[in-house]
């Protein structure tokens, strides 16, 4: 019998977004402010920290040190309310603006991202090293 299962990004593909994003994050902070929700304050700082949390876990992940897994998934989980934001933002450009190409592209990009949460929290959490040491063989 044949067992499909869902496909789960790799690992390495999370930590490489981590990084890109991370760096981005940390170079262009201004990229990422209009996500951070009005209710938030201090935003510029709130992207730093998340760009720099990005780089920590993508070393962790990378040397698959035991707190990556769950660190990143919990970054994951915290970045979601900035993604939902860009994808708010992006669609009430398209009512603003009308159906431009490069705006509905940018939405539907947006909007896709937001259930990719999902598989890539299951990708780091299946990267991690083990949370507790096996017992030696003696």
């Amino acid at each position: 019998m044949v067992r499909h299962r869902l496909a789960r990004p790799s690992p390495r593909l999370v930590t490489g977004a981590f990084l890109v994003s991370g760096v981005t994050h940390l170079v262009r902070p201004s990229v990422f402010t209009s996500a951070i929700p009005p209710a938030l304050p201090r935003p510029r700082d709130i992207v730093y920290l998340s760009g720099a949390a990005e780089l920590v876990c993508a070393v962790g992940l990378l040397t698959k040190a035991r707190w990556a897994g769950p660190a990143s998934a919990a970054l994951l989980v915290g970045v979601w309310p900035g993604n939902l934001q860009m994808a708010l933002d992006a669609t009430s450009r398209v009512r603003q603006r009308g159906a431009q190409p490069l705006d509905l592209a940018l939405a539907a990009l947006a909007w896709a991202r937001m259930p990719l949460q999902v598989p890539m929290i299951r990708a780091v959490l299946s990267n991690a090293g083990p949370v507790v040491d096996a017992p030696e063989k003696s």
